[in-house]
């Protein structure tokens, strides 16, 4: 189930999107080795590469992996798509956001990029989401 109105993915032509629980409307869009994502007035980025190294992650992984949604600096439940975006196992080393203070929330705002992106399959529950690569 797509739950995008389909933009380009640029900052000029953003994608609209929603948060896997459908209750937020965001725009997210790529500026250079950045993911843009714009919620209501506050601003958050992350490493564009987190759409690929996600990816690859979940295909290795091979099941659903709940999404464990959280700020920066509020734990985390191990096995997440949340605890693997800030380990120091992923690809980068440690968070995949980019501005201190505003690095959580990945699986909130990156799995449903790559949901329109046709790479995922993800749940839209109240919570407790999870996700897995359709491909």
């Amino acid at each position: 189930m797509s739950t995008v109105t389909y933009g380009g993915g640029t900052k000029d032509d953003p994608w609209i999107l929603k948060t896997p629980s459908l209750s937020s409307d965001y725009q997210a869009w790529r500026e250079g080795d950045s993911l843009m994502v714009q919620v209501g007035a506050t601003k958050l980025s992350y490493q564009a590469r987190g759409i690929e190294d996600l990816h690859a992650m979940l295909v290795a992984r091979a099941d659903w992996t709940p999404l464990g949604n959280a700020d920066e600096g509020k734990p985390v439940a191990d096995g997440s798509v949340e605890a693997w975006a800030r380990s120091d196992d992923n690809p980068v080393g440690g968070y995949y956001g980019l501005r201190k203070g505003y690095r959580g929330r990945f699986a909130n705002y990156v799995t449903p990029v790559l949901e329109l992106l046709g790479l995922v399959e993800l749940e839209h529950g109240a919570r407790n989401n999870r996700v897995r690569a359709t491909n």
